[in-house]
């Protein structure tokens, strides 16, 4: 009888293609391993797309249960976080989450993440994503996508204390954090590389919504992102740089 009324652990797998960022990367995996773990069966991927700046020896002396999957140099957001999906899904994880490796998480962060999953029926959720030097200001969270404004406009001088304070649904969620129940995978494909390289989150998770899921951010689960420290708008840039940035820029 011994046994028979333990809780299966939650099975998640982390997702992150990484390029050339090993100071970036290892503080994110630090960050991830002060997570509360309680309940959870965590396993970690990360997409070594063509690395040259020891990222990978350092992941491996540091974090040997990491499970390091080898790129090509040349998978870029889109097609490294399907890599590591696909890896992933092997282990048979009942979610997915996939990140930015310039990326700090609250330890209950992923934790509400998965409690709020697990409240709404084909819910796939992001967290609030915060600015790191500026912790109480909102980073990237819910936009809208523009052409005439330049493409994705986010909301402006938001904070923790200015955003709904209960998970609320939107049209597309930043790839930075976002969990997806495993069997997205299973019925809606992966994300496009053909569309974009580096926006595949964008691409995807609008697809998710037309296929019924909801898409939900959950407030409470706060992740603190690299600031973006130059904005021009999309328009307001050469022809050239407009195809760099919407489709090839690696962060």
């Amino acid at each position: 009888m011994s046994g028979s009324n333990e809780v299966k652990p939650i099975r998640l797998a982390i997702v992150s293609p990484v390029h050339n960022r090993r100071e970036l990367t290892l503080q994110c995996l630090r960050s991830l391993s002060r997570i509360d773990r309680s309940g959870l069966e965590v396993l970690i991927f990360i997409v070594d797309d063509g690395c040259t700046d020891g990222t990978r020896e350092s992941i491996e002396q540091d974090f040997p249960d990491v499970r390091i999957v080898p790129g090509t140099g040349k998978l870029w957001y889109t097609a490294g976080t399907n890599l590591g999906v696909i890896a992933a899904l092997k282990f048979k994880p009942d979610y997915i989450l996939c990140i930015n490796d310039d990326s700090i998480f609250d330890e209950n962060c992923i934790q509400r993440l998965i409690a709020c999953a697990r409240r709404h029926e084909r819910a796939v959720v992001g967290g609030l994503l915060l600015l790191w030097d500026q912790p109480h200001r909102v980073f990237q969270v819910a936009p809208v996508w523009s052409t005439w404004k330049g493409g994705w406009q986010h909301w402006q001088e938001q904070t923790v204390w200015t955003v709904p304070q209960t998970p609320w649904q939107t049209d597309v969620i930043v790839g930075n954090c976002i969990l997806f129940p495993a069997s997205v995978f299973e019925t809606a494909g992966m994300m496009n590389p053909r569309i974009s390289a580096q926006y595949g989150d964008a691409e995807f998770t609008t697809r998710l919504k037309k296929l019924g899921w909801r898409l939900l951010i959950e407030p409470r689960a706060r992740v603190f992102c690299q600031p973006n420290y130059e904005h021009v708008p999309l328009t307001s840039q050469p022809f050239r740089k407009q195809i760099e940035n919407m489709f090839l820029k690696r962060s």
